[in-house]
């Protein structure tokens, strides 16, 4: 048995500086549960969706939770904060080890689109080690929604995936149901932490590698301290989900040539009829033609 005990803390958050109540929140986290090692937060958590705080890294906020780090003598994934790098902004999520060091901060790959306006996407993928337990990777909300990540990183050898999130809308049900599925696609435990109020609607969860629900939660705060068992997953992976499919064995081992990852334009036709990445307007069905100009009155 790898046991390892990580915590999602779900918490109301607000436009603004929310560090020092994400330090109130650890402090209570270990007070009650002494024996977590990992605390993860939601998405923007540290300022909220809020461009105009975004700050180079390193910079005073990572600094302050690296002290929380140290201070709580735990590994600290904080959600994320906007970061402004070489002129342009990136939703950032920076991994901290109980000695206050970043070993990792993975950028957002798909921001919101067309709603996360100004944002850019990251390009690299974020995998990092917890000495003598296992690999850990970071995908940040929407990134999750394609299926490639998740698979990226169970590839390199991730273990748990640490998915903050940062959903208020109407599709919160859709996206545990994402969530759900890539536990037990990609055999792997995935916390799923949403925040609250200006942070999301809540219902955080946590999954086990055969897609089981561990613990979800309501739209209340919430601590989620949960210990894990890397050796169900290593289990897992060699001798099928719940004993029956194995399918990163099968994916690896598959002859099959995926012509959509060729980017090939004549096998990316249809995706291409479905037009820009756009928010919706009132008033226009998606196949609508644009309207005609009338010509102007001679």
């Amino acid at each position: 048995m790898t046991p390892f005990a990580i915590a999602g803390v779900q918490m109301h958050l607000h436009h603004g500086d929310n560090l020092e109540a994400m330090r109130h929140r650890l402090q209570l986290l270990m007070h009650l549960y002494p024996w977590v090692q990992m605390a993860v937060f939601s998405e923007l958590c540290v300022f909220g969706p809020a461009l105009q705080r975004a700050q180079r890294l390193p910079g005073p906020a990572e600094d302050a939770l690296r002290s929380m780090a140290r201070e709580f003598d735990l590994w600290l994934v904080p959600g994320s904060l906007y970061e402004n790098r070489d002129g342009r902004i990136y939703n950032t999520t920076p991994v901290i080890d109980p000695n206050g060091h970043v070993v990792a901060r993975y950028r957002k790959m798909f921001p919101f689109a067309p709603l996360e306006e100004g944002v850019a996407p990251g390009s690299e993928f974020c995998v990092f080690e917890v000495p003598q337990v296992g690999k850990f990777a970071v995908l940040n909300c929407y990134d999750l929604w394609f299926p490639e990540t998740a698979r990226t990183v169970t590839a390199m050898g991730a273990e748990v995936i640490l998915h903050p999130v940062m959903t208020h809308t109407i599709d919160r049900d859709v996206d545990l149901n994402v969530a759900k599925a890539s536990a037990a696609m990609f055999q792997c435990y995935l916390f799923d932490i949403n925040g609250l109020e200006a942070g999301g609607n809540g219902q955080s969860c946590v999954l086990d590698p055969s897609g089981r629900v561990i613990h979800q939660c309501g739209t209340t705060e919430e601590l989620v301290p949960i210990e894990v068992d890397l050796e169900q997953v290593r289990r897992q992976r060699v001798r099928g989900m719940r004993t029956l499919g194995q399918p990163l064995k099968s994916f690896r081992d598959s002859r099959v040539r995926f012509p959509i990852y060729d980017c090939d334009p004549a096998g990316l036709a249809y995706l291409d009829s479905l037009g820009p990445l756009e928010k919706p307007q009132r008033g226009r069905s998606a196949n609508e033609p644009e309207p005609i100009e009338p010509l102007a009155a001679e």
